[in-house]
Order: structure tokens, then C-alpha cells, then sequence
């Protein structure tokens, strides 16, 4: 059986990655956690706990030497950060440790899956709605999140003898996921919040979805070097995204629209308390940014292609599922 070591494995997507994994018969399955790291999604008997530290090289060297993996998904990596410089030492320097402990431990694998994110290139066009984010496209991430995953990304390209590929997830949503729960929220509670007045396209990828895609991809002998973008080929605006969880939900709402220069000014005293307290909000100014952008299209038709990937949920289904675990698990 060939081995297979997921990082970030006990959380949101890391936790799916795994369970796709465990449906391969022919994947022995190894779940790359901190000592510390919360493993209630992780209890099937059959996974491996390979317990890492990217900051002690030496030690990561040692234990890459006795085990070694035929794949890697790195996953590993942090989404919400109190410092900028957070970011880039969680997802740049980290995952150089990982590769560079790799190599010289002599343990290199078949392939090195790294999962990275749409906003490491940012959004497409916002002057013409048709347009996609596409590959040959320069990047322009609009946030320290984004342009640390650029850091990582351009860090790989750059290891001709290092077998990877890259994968960029548009927004990821399913049960578990807490971003997108806060917006729930409101629809729950009879609110319907919106930010800005301009038409916005939006993307996303059910995680069932994307755990399936990535684990195809990392497996296939045939693609090697490459980067994709990840959705469900569809795209929909926040006001279908609503209108979705409203009918799930059952609920009527009460809409509105918040100017972007008063969420301007609410993120911004968020992030000032947020940083006093040590803990950092949801919404700051960056997710302002994102926030503002009007196309979140990406072109995902040369995964599909490549790995004949089709999606098996678009937002409705994949929502349906999503809210009724967190009514089911009081999230809700």
C-alpha cells in the first residue's frame, strides 16, 4: 500500500482530506498533527498519528529519515492572524522547513500536494464580470494571507527536482467550517447583511468536493509541476448565496447594505480591540478588501480536464448538507 501524509490533518479541510483518503483501498493513510491538536475528527482506527513540528528541523529530519511517504498533501497553514509577519512564518517558512527537511533527509516523495488558496492570486477583472482568474494571469493577492501562499507557491516552482503541484481552492464551505458559519448566523436570526451595493460573482467548493479532487490529483502518476484552481464550475452572487440559506433555513429575512466605508470603519475598530486582546476578528480590513472585490471566477477547467474532475455538489446541495449539521451539532 502506498503511504499517504496529510497535514493540518484535525482541521476543517485536513479532517476530509483524511476521510477521502481512508475510502482508498490501496492508501495507507498518516495524519500529520501538533502534539497538542484537537483530534475529535480523526478517530477512525485505522489512521496513523505522525506528530510534527515544522520549527524543530532537525528532529522533522530524524523522523522523515524513518518514515517515509509515497504522497504529501501539505494542508498545514493558518487563515486568521493578530501580525502580518504570522502569516508568512506559518505559510511560507514553514512549509520551506518542511520541503528543505525533506531533501535532506532523502525522504522526497512521488509528489508533494500543496494546498494553497484563489486568493493567493486574488480576483479576477472587477471592470468586466466575464473574466476568470487564470493561470497565466499575474498575481495581485489582496491580503497577508493571500500573498504568503504566493510566497509558498513561488518558493515550490522553484524546486525543478521537487515532483509537487499546487492546488487553489476557491472559498471552501461544509460542516465544520466557522467562517461562513457568522453569516448563517444572521440568516438564522431573520438578518440578511450585505457589504457594498455593486454585483459581485462568487465561487465556491463543497469540501467533500474538494478532498476528492485533491486526493485524485495527488495520486495521479500523470500530472506533476502544475497549478490548478478549484470550484464547482459555477458561480453565484451573495444575494443567491442568501436566498439558498433562506429556503434551507426556513426563514424571512430583513436585508440590508452596508457601505463600504462604514465596514471600513467597523473592521478597522475591530482589529484595533482584536489586537489589544490578543485575539484576532473575522472581519478586519483586509477582509474588507475581499470583501469589495466584485469576481471571484476562477478557471477550473484544466483540473477537470486533467483529472476528469466533476463536482458531485453545487451550493444548494452542498449548503442543504452544511446547515443541517449545524442545526443538528448546535451551531446553529
Amino acid at each position: 500500500m502506498k503511504k499517504i501524509l496529510i497535514t493540518g490533518a484535525s482541521g476543517f479541510v485536513g479532517s476530509f482530506l483524511v476521510a477521502e483518503c481512508l475510502k482508498r483501498e490501496k492508501l495507507n493513510v498518516f495524519a500529520g498533527v501538533r502534539a497538542t491538536s484537537n483530534r475529535t475528527y480523526l478517530q477512525d482506527e485505522r489512521i496513523h498519528f505522525f506528530e510534527m513540528d515544522f520549527n524543530d528541523i532537525p528532529n522533522l529530519e530524524k523522523q522523515l529519515k524513518k518514515e517515509r511517504f509515497d504522497f504529501i498533501i501539505h494542508n498545514a497553514g493558518i487563515v486568521a492572524a493578530p501580525k502580518n509577519e504570522d502569516y508568512f512564518r506559518v505559510n511560507y517558512t514553514l512549509t520551506k522547513n518542511f520541503v528543505n527537511a525533506l531533501v535532506e533527509a532523502d525522504s522526497v516523495p512521488e509528489k508533494f500536494t500543496y494546498i494553497s488558496s484563489l486568493s493567493a492570486y486574488g480576483p479576477a477583472d472587477s471592470n468586466d464580470l466575464s473574466d476568470f482568474v487564470k493561470e497565466e494571469d499575474q498575481p495581485h493577492p489582496l491580503t497577508s494571507y493571500g500573498k504568503s501562499k504566493l510566497a509558498a507557491e513561488q518558493f515550490l516552482r522553484k524546486q525543478e527536482l521537487f515532483p509537487s503541484i499546487i492546488i487553489r481552492p476557491t472559498v471552501v464551505y461544509g460542516p465544520r467550517e466557522k467562517e461562513l458559519l457568522t453569516f448563517f448566523k444572521y440568516i438564522n436570526r431573520g438578518w440578511e447583511p450585505y457589504v457594498g451595493f455593486r454585483k459581485q460573482h462568487l465561487t465556491f467548493i463543497y469540501v467533500k468536493d474538494l478532498a476528492r479532487a485533491v486526493i485524485d490529483a495527488a495520486i495521479s502518476g500523470s500530472i506533476v509541476h502544475k497549478a490548478y484552481f478549484l470550484s464547482d464550475g459555477q458561480f453565484y452572487t451573495p444575494q443567491g448565496l442568501s436566498k439558498i440559506a433562506r429556503q434551507i433555513l426556513k426563514k424571512k429575512t430583513f436585508k440590508f447594505y452596508v457601505p463600504i466605508g462604514l465596514t471600513r470603519l467597523v473592521a478597522f475598530l475591530m482589529e484595533t480591540t482584536g489586537k489589544m486582546s490578543g485575539r484576532f476578528p473575522i472581519l478586519n480590513l483586509e477582509k474588507v478588501d475581499e470583501l469589495e472585490s466584485r469576481n471571484w471566477k476562477c478557471d477550473f477547467q484544466p483540473l477537470w480536464d486533467d483529472i476528469r474532475f466533476r463536482p458531485q455538489y453545487d451550493l444548494e446541495s452542498g449548503l442543504r448538507e452544511t446547515l443541517l449539521w449545524y442545526k443538528k451539532n448546535n451551531w446553529l
